[in-house]
């Protein structure tokens, strides 16, 4: 009975040691938590990568969280005031800089992204400080209608926004269709324009440059050598119009080259691409998606360290091969599949990736930016329909404005 009850108790002790191990092991693993946004259709790809780094790193679990994209920003800013927020989170740089502003992020060490390119890593600073890393970019290109370009008997291919108005009378004399459709009036699309003439500040909204801007589209749109709907068309609505064999150049991203190949097979067979239209400036204009760690987060290092792990070359890679992204990583953007010329999209996507090493200086938005790019939108359109005057027009424009605090 007595060596019963021995074995019993060692039983009793020994089950105790192994379940305190268990608890002091869980205890350790730290629990990171990750949000992205409108990822939901690449999870087998997410799920892969965080179990190659749960793995290597055993007491690390990765929590992942997909948020929409249409909450991202609202989720953000109520979770980066409390207390336990998100370790690491997807977002645009626009909004990244305003918490940083705000004081609610965490700086990243400059020596943990030299395996970035350089030109994105200094388009994310705020204050010349970095607060993010990047993920993943896009980068328009422009699409061309071949046959059309070739009826219109002129030379050579339009790289600035004057050269395109200045063939824009020859093209529809000879081939019958518009030059291009410049969507002026949607989002920040003329803020972005104005960008590319050194224009980005909202004092010199009036400025001598931008009043040559607003009145080169004014006098397309006066003598009718854009559309009438110039004033109101969407990229969607614009890419119907290229599709229809109406507009010799379309800008957009090398997604829409597929949507061409499906839907207008002929014009399709007569595509090309070049590189995105330019101003004096002479930049590229992009879009980038990056991660931003919370001040008040409780796994920085770890955050930081799945995120490198995230965004290093071979998972760049391999999220890229499924998608339309450019990779933001240099080692990433120096593969062959960056290199490719083989047919039109590999054409497109390795044009969209040599624009990353040229995109200085990058628009950088305000404060109620939205509500500034509304005003700039309904004064293109004051401005297209002559009714009022570019200056009065652009005066105006600053005056309100600055109102908004938008400086």
């Amino acid at each position: 009975m007595k060596k019963v009850l021995i074995i019993f108790l060692t039983a009793i002790i020994t089950t105790l040691i192994f379940t305190a191990c268990s608890i002091r092991r869980e205890a350790s693993t730290k629990v990171v938590t990750v949000w992205t946004l409108q990822m939901g259709d690449f999870s087998d790809y997410m799920y892969k990568v965080i179990r190659a780094y749960e793995k290597e790193h055993p007491n690390v679990q990765i929590k992942w969280v997909d948020v929409p994209f249409s909450e991202g920003e609202k989720r953000t800013l109520a979770a980066v005031m409390t207390d336990c927020p998100p370790d690491l989170i997807n977002l645009n740089p626009d909004f990244s800089a305003l918490l940083a502003q705000k004081g609610t992020l965490e700086e990243i060490p400059e020596e943990s992204v030299t395996g970035y390119n350089p030109e994105v890593i200094n388009a994310l600073k705020y204050n010349d400080i970095l607060y993010s890393i990047p993920w993943y970019a896009t980068s328009a290109i422009t699409i061309y209608n071949k046959r059309l370009f070739k009826d219109s008997y002129v030379i050579r291919l339009p790289k600035t926004y004057k050269e395109l108005a200045s063939i824009a009378e020859k093209v529809k004399i000879n081939s019958g269709a518009y030059v291009y459709i410049p969507t002026i009036t949607e989002n920040d699309t003329m803020a972005r324009i104005l960008n590319k003439y050194g224009v980005s500040e909202i004092e010199d909204y009036n400025s001598e440059q931008s009043i040559k801007v607003f009145d080169m589209f004014k006098d397309l749109y006066q003598k009718e050598l854009i559309p009438p709907e110039t004033i109101t068309y969407t990229h969607r609505e614009a890419l119907e119009q290229y599709m229809a064999g109406k507009v010799v150049f379309f800008s957009g991203g090398a997604n829409f080259l597929n949507m061409i190949r499906e839907n207008a097979p002929s014009v399709y067979e007569n595509t090309d691409v070049i590189e995105q239209i330019k101003g004096p400036v002479g930049q590229n204009d992009i879009s980038v998606m990056n991660f931003v760690i919370p001040k008040r987060a409780k796994n920085k290092s770890e955050a930081l360290d799945f995120c490198l792990y995230l965004t290093n070359a071979q998972n760049q890679l391999e999220l890229a091969k499924m998608t339309n992204i450019i990779s933001t990583n240099s080692e990433a953007l120096n593969d062959k599949f960056y290199n490719d010329y083989s047919d039109l999209s590999s054409k497109a996507r390795s044009i969209s990736a040599k624009q990353l090493n040229k995109i200085a200086p990058q628009l950088k938005q305000k404060r109620n930016q939205k509500e500034i790019n509304t005003q700039i939108n309904s004064v293109v359109q004051t401005i297209l329909l002559k009714k009022d005057s570019t200056q009065d027009a652009l005066d105006k424009l600053v005056k309100q404005s600055t109102s908004l605090g938008g400086g």
